[in-house]
């Protein structure tokens, strides 16, 4: 089991194929086997390095003592680290919700070692939702924390089933929704939702897109969401307007989960446009 300890976390990844690296960073609650349970990982080990982390409080990273470091920033020097201990000079960059805040304002402070960055699914802001003052966007987080915190996974996934709003909701039209759903499931009960309401308590915190920043992203970017992705539509606009050099695609008929609803298309995407890269 590969991993690698960085001051107080032991980051654990995996790492396959061979060619250019692609370091990749999966979203909230999930871990680095949404890539692999999806056939992303698979498809673009066939062409590529791909090197899956587990963020911090996820999946079978094991962080000891304070602090935790479930902070954006933290996460993007655990990308840097695990980049410097495979030697990796420059790499590709590919994250997913969550995981694309870390990619995006990783890219912010040093762009130049990028080969590509590819944001699916995600904001330049780290809030889950930016309507509202600061003390409703607490009360949301809360909210949101306590569903993982105060319940066993049984019941958070009853929950999601019932209310699947915001993230899952495109999974109920979809004709092969009992199989998307167990996918989902075994990805989920990988983490520890304690862990998992911790981290959302920590992270989700910067209501600021960054916009300046984002205008000084010089690697080449690929922007993919889905048009049913309802939180993620005006941000994934906004980085679309405001990166210099970017590729901007809507998968049409998908929500939140693009690697899980639409694989075929998601690697579509994301092989075209790294083969057409300058």
């Amino acid at each position: 089991m590969p991993t690698l300890q960085h001051k107080n976390a032991k980051i654990f990844y995996e790492d396959s194929g061979t060619g250019e690296p692609i370091i990749t960073v999966h979203g909230m609650s999930f871990n680095n086997t949404y890539w692999s349970q999806s056939g992303i990982s698979t498809k673009l080990s066939e062409h590529y390095r791909v090197i899956s982390m587990d963020m911090r409080g996820h999946g079978r990273t094991q962080v000891e003592g304070e602090p935790l470091g479930f902070e954006v920033d933290t996460i993007g020097d655990d990308i840097e680290a695990l980049a410097n201990a495979l030697g990796l000079q420059r790499f590709h960059l590919l994250g997913h919700s969550t995981g694309g805040m870390v990619a995006v304002r990783y890219a912010m402070r040093d762009s130049k070692r990028l080969i590509s960055l590819m944001l699916t699914s995600t904001s330049s802001a780290t809030v889950l939702m930016s309507a509202g003052d600061e003390s409703a966007r607490r009360q949301r987080v809360k909210k949101f924390s306590d569903g993982f915190e105060k319940h066993t996974w049984d019941q958070i996934l009853a929950d999601f089933r019932q209310n699947p709003f915001p993230f899952f909701d495109s999974l109920v039209q979809h004709p092969n929704r009992e199989f998307m759903w167990q996918t989902v499931e075994e990805i989920l009960r990988l983490n520890d939702p304690k862990l998992i309401a911790t981290f959302v308590r920590s992270f989700f915190t910067d209501p600021d897109p960054q916009i300046k920043k984002l205008g000084q992203i010089s690697c080449p970017t690929l922007i993919l969401y889905g048009e049913h992705d309802s939180l993620f539509i005006e941000p994934s606009q906004l980085m679309a307007r405001t990166i210099p050099v970017v590729k901007y695609v809507v998968l049409k008929g998908v929500g939140h989960i693009i690697a899980i609803e639409s694989p075929a298309r998601t690697c579509y995407e994301i092989l075209n446009f790294l083969k057409n890269l300058p």
